[in-house]
């Protein structure tokens, strides 16, 4: 008989876990056992998984976890560990059947019944460490927009290195190891703290306070962001310089207009719970972990959200620009996604997509041939389209056989210079000759691509890893007004993220609109799967 131990009801779920996870060293080895009882049951339990079945194959079905010695507990101790901390990830507790492996280990009788363990076991930990790498959903079942291909790791690869090295320290390396992830779970934590102290006190009703403004309101205006650490306390009820510094590192915080004004969006913002402010926080942390990946010692992250874009250089921001995103309909919303930046087009020309043409230009053509004069139309050959000869009429969105293109120019759509990191999506960036867009505080306007505020300054600074004078080098090729290649020497990884939590450079949490609703539907996901919004006792 194989004994097990006991555990006292009541105790705590990481107290059951060590206890369980340690006594499993009584369980005799497949070596002083039946062998051969335990290869068959490892090779049953393994039947329809090939991955395993080749791991345990290629070991002679040597146990992984079941086998006697201080290595074989230190990993059943460092997988119960990880396991009864998936919580503090934001992972849902109810994913794993801790109690009814648990269970199965300690009605372990036979060498058969060992093998089966051995091989729960492993699936228990190949769950896990795909979870905590690389998030349990699966983004594009989440949102259509979220096109990302996630870097899951070699479940093959995993096993044997998990075989090679010390248990804990492994286990500890499978989640993130960026800033940004460990300032989220540090985020998570003082987020719920604060739901169990009773969030951040009184709302504010809704209007517009101002500096000189006093009463009720702007007492508690004072107190919620005195609560959220935007200000120090004061005993001050009128809306004066120290209440108006606040306001503005509040929005500063935030993604708004930092005029010291509490209007309505200001407000809105302000009066968002810190229940509401966990989600985002959670959604972070899978999100995180979808792009738990090599990003580049240098490389362009678009956040969609913040609508800003930035080259970061070995985690430093060396630059940043404002940006416009695609409008909020389904057919323009911009995706996420990541992929290496090539080469720029200076002067360049606008090849109108299909979609564009079909869906608003030709419209106007049917309607008056000569409409968008701006642009050219030729036929497959190349052929420049006689508009006053054509019937636009006999063409539908299915059958219109015509290219459209606007040459080089001031006006041109896509400005004076284009970012290409040729994909699939048909997104890049570049400059608009639209500039005053720059100046609103939500900017999504675009068919999908990212429009650039500073779009010169973005070249000079992508052109100074292989230009001695990459400004004189860039204006003297947009001089020539002619459409112009410019390879970069050193392709760059472009991120496009989605992010309405996020790390500030000190480290602290900030957060923004979610624009597209993706997070939302990414919270439902994460509560469905049974993620819940706990807070801090004792």
């Amino acid at each position: 008989m194989i004994t097990t131990c006991s555990a006292k009801s009541g105790g705590s779920f990481a107290a059951l876990a060590g206890a369980v996870a340690l006594s499993l060293g009584l369980l005799v080895s497949p070596a002083n056992a039946q062998v051969t009882a335990f290869k068959q049951a490892v090779a049953e339990a393994a039947y329809d998984q090939s991955t395993i079945a080749s791991f345990y194959r290629q070991a002679n079905y040597a146990p992984l976890w079941t086998g006697e010695g201080d290595v074989f507990v230190a990993r059943r101790s460092a997988l119960f560990q990880a396991l009864s901390n998936v919580e503090n990830h934001g992972l849902p507790a109810n994913r794993y059947d801790v109690a009814g492996l648990m269970q199965q280990m300690k009605s372990a009788r036979t060498t058969r019944d060992l093998g089966l363990v051995e091989v729960a076991l492993t699936n228990m930990f190949l769950k896990y460490a795909r979870d905590v790498q690389t998030g349990f959903l699966v983004p594009s079942r989440i949102d259509g927009g979220i096109v990302r291909q996630v870097q899951y790791r070699d479940p093959k690869t995993l096993l044997a290195t998990f075989s090679n090295t010390q248990p804990r320290a492994f286990m500890n390396s499978l989640p993130p190891t960026t800033a940004e992830y460990r300032n989220l779970m540090k985020a998570k934590i003082q987020l719920e703290e604060v739901i169990a102290e009773g969030t951040w006190g009184a709302k504010v009703a809704s209007g517009k306070l101002e500096p000189g403004d006093g009463g009720p309101q702007v007492v508690a205006l004072r107190n919620r962001l005195i609560a959220m650490g935007y200000m120090e306390r004061t005993a001050s009820m009128t809306y004066d310089t120290k209440l108006q510094q606040a306001v503005i590192a509040f929005q500063s915080a935030h993604g708004l207009a930092e005029d010291g004004v509490a209007g309505a969006g200001t407000l809105d913002e302000i009066n968002t719970s810190a229940e509401t402010r966990l989600q985002s926080v959670l959604v972070a942390l899978e999100r995180e972990r979808w792009t738990n990946m090599e990003r580049g010692e240098r490389h362009v992250l678009v956040n969609l959200t913040d609508f800003s874009a930035k080259i970061v250089d070995q985690g430093e921001v060396v630059f940043k620009t404002r940006s416009v995103i695609g409008q909020n309909s389904s057919d323009r919303r911009s995706p996420e996604f990541s992929d290496v930046m090539e080469h720029m087009i200076v002067n360049p020309s606008w090849h109108v997509p299909r979609s564009i043409m079909t869906k608003e230009y030709l419209p106007q053509l049917q309607k008056n041939p000569n409409a968008a004069r701006h642009l050219i139309i030729t036929d497959r050959r190349g052929q420049r389209v006689n508009r006053e000869a054509m019937d636009f009429t006999q063409f539908t969105a299915r059958n219109f056989p015509f290219d459209m293109r606007q040459p080089p120019s001031n006006s041109n759509a896509l400005g004076l210079v284009k970012f290409m990191f040729p994909n699939k999506y048909n997104i890049y960036l570049h400059d608009t000759p639209q500039k005053s867009l720059f100046k609103r505080e939500t900017r999504a306007f675009s068919h999908g691509c990212i429009r650039l505020a500073d779009p010169f300054d973005f070249a000079y600074a992508l052109l100074s890893l292989q230009e001695d004078e990459p400004r004189g080098y860039f204006q003297s090729v947009l001089r020539t007004g002619t459409e112009t290649k410019i390879n970069l020497e050193k392709p760059l990884p472009v991120h496009l993220i989605y992010r309405t939590a996020v790390i500030s450079d000190k480290g602290r949490v900030e957060f923004r609109r979610d624009v597209y609703g993706r997070d939302a539907r990414i919270w439902d996901a994460l509560s469905e799967a049974g993620v819940a919004l706990s807070s801090v006792q004792g």
